[in-house]
C-alpha cells in the first residue's frame, strides 16, 4: 500500500521525469522555480515513513528512482545496526532443606566442595553449560553466618566444560566488569546485597537470580535453572559486606539431563 503523500510524490516525480525525457537537450520543463526546488528537495530527502508506505530512493547521477519497502528502510541493508540485547532469563526453581550438619559433613570430605569466603571478597564460580545436561543445580551452605548469593548468565561459546573458581575483592570485581562493558551507553545502578542487588553485570550477561543475602548457616540453600542456550552460569558468593569475618561454604554444583 502506498500513503497519498508518497503517492502524489511519486506522481510529481514521474511527471518531471517524463516531461525532461519528452525534450530535447538542453530544453527544461516549465514549471515554477518554487516547485522545481521542492520536488528537487523530496526527491533527495522523504519523511518518516509508517511500515505500510513505501520509500523512495533516486540517484544523484541516473536519476533512477527504487521503490522500497518502509521496513527495508530500518533493516541492516540500509546500514541501520543496531545493539541486541541478551534475551531475558526465566526464573530459576530455589528451595532450602534443613539438614545442614549432615550436608556439610558430607561435603567436608570431598575435594574441592569446601571453601572460604575472605571478608570483602566476591567468588565467583563458573559453570560452562554441558552437552549432555539441561538444567544446572546448585546446593550451598555456610558455618555460623550468612552470604550473598546470586546467578548470572554469560552468553559466551563454550570452549570448556570444566568449573572454575574466580575469587576478587568487591572493588576490583567492579572495575572489571566496567572494562568489560566500557560500551554500555546507560549504566545500570548497584543495590546492595541487604535490598537484592541490581549488578553491574550486563550487556552480553543475562540475570538468573540477583544477589541477596541468603540464610545458608541455617539451612541449606538449593536451586535449578534450565539451560537458555550455550554460554556459562555465573555463582557468585557475596561476602563484601562483611568488614570482619570470613565465611565458610560448603557448595555442590552439577547439571542434570
Amino acid at each position: 500500500m502506498v500513503s497519498p503523500a508518497s503517492k502524489d510524490t511519486t506522481e510529481d516525480l514521474q511527471n518531471v521525469a517524463g516531461a525532461s525525457e519528452g525534450q530535447a537537450p538542453g530544453e527544461q520543463a516549465a514549471l515554477p522555480a518554487g516547485q522545481t526546488q521542492v520536488l528537487s528537495e523530496m526527491a533527495k530527502y522523504q519523511a518518516p515513513q509508517r511500515p505500510e508506505d513505501t520509500v523512495m530512493i533516486q540517484s544523484e547521477h541516473t536519476g533512477a528512482i527504487d521503490v522500497l519497502s518502509a521496513d527495508l528502510e530500518s533493516a541492516d541493508l540500509l546500514g541501520d545496526h543496531r545493539k541486541v540485547s541478551p534475551p531475558l532469563m526465566a526464573p530459576p526453581c530455589v528451595w532450602t532443606f534443613a539438614k545442614v550438619k549432615e550436608f556439610k559433613s558430607k561435603l567436608g570430605k570431598e575435594k574441592n566442595s569446601r571453601l572460604v569466603v575472605k571478608r570483602g571478597e566476591v567468588v565467583t564460580i563458573r559453570v560452562p553449560t554441558h552437552p549432555e545436561g539441561k538444567r544446572v543445580c546448585w546446593e550451598f551452605a555456610t558455618d555460623d553466618y550468612d552470604i550473598g548469593f546470586g546467578v548470572y548468565f554469560d552468553w559466551t561459546p563454550v570452549t570448556s566444560t570444566d568449573i572454575t573458581v574466580q575469587v576478587s575483592d568487591s572493588s576490583e570485581d567492579e572495575e572489571e566488569e566496567e572494562d568489560e562493558e566500557e560500551e554500555i551507553e546507560e549504566p545500570v545502578p548497584v543495590g546492595d546485597v541487604e535490598r537484592g542487588s541490581r549488578s553491574s553485570l550486563r550487556g552480553r550477561y543475562g540475570e538468573v537470580m540477583p544477589v541477596y543475602r541468603r540464610d545458608s548457616h541455617r539451612d541449606v540453600q538449593a536451586g535449578s535453572h534450565d539451560y537458555p542456550g550455550e554460554g556459562i552460569y555465573l555463582l557468585k558468593f557475596d561476602n563484601s559486606y562483611s568488614l570482619l569475618r570470613n565465611k565458610t561454604l560448603y557448595f555442590h554444583i552439577y547439571y542434570t539431563s
